[in-house]
């Protein structure tokens, strides 16, 4: 199997953060680029919660605020995180993350997923977003459940 393209979806969650050690090892051991991603929320999705609807204007500065956050954060991780790698890529998406992910892995070209099965805090082996993504991806899922210790 050849890998040259990781895609390495992150909601800066503890467990999303489960994959790094995977993602860095891969990564060492096929000389493939990272692709890290990270997918907002569109907050117009939860209009209702507003009452009578959401200011546009309002909206798209929390969303301007949320992707200039989200940067910055993604830069940190890659450069704390993903410094034995041998080249990373930073992508922000907005929508519904399992949706969006599946996009990127299209986009990009991924030849791999890692990610985490689930929340810290699931019931269930697969959080809703894992599972859709295992489910109807193009290439392989690697998962990785956050509740198993690590050594």
């Amino acid at each position: 199997m050849k890998i040259e393209k990781i895609l390495w979806p992150t909601d800066f969650s503890k467990a999303a953060s489960v994959a790094e050690p995977y993602v860095v090892s891969l990564s060492r051991k096929y000389d493939a680029e990272v692709h890290l991603l990270h997918v907002s929320e569109d907050l117009s999705r939860f209009e209702h919660y507003w009452g009578s609807g959401l200011d546009p204007k309002h909206v798209k500065e929390i969303h301007e605020f949320g992707l200039k956050l989200s940067r910055e954060r993604l830069e940190e991780l890659c450069s704390r995180k993903l410094t034995g790698c041998p080249r990373y890529f930073i992508h922000i998406m907005q929508g519904d993350p399992a949706q969006e992910i599946l996009t990127a892995i299209r986009t990009i070209g991924a030849d791999l997923v890692v990610m985490a099965t689930h929340g810290m805090k699931a019931i269930f082996p697969f959080g809703s977003v894992a599972e859709r993504v295992v489910k109807n991806s193009p290439v392989p899922v690697f998962t990785v459940n956050p509740n198993i210790s690590r050594p």
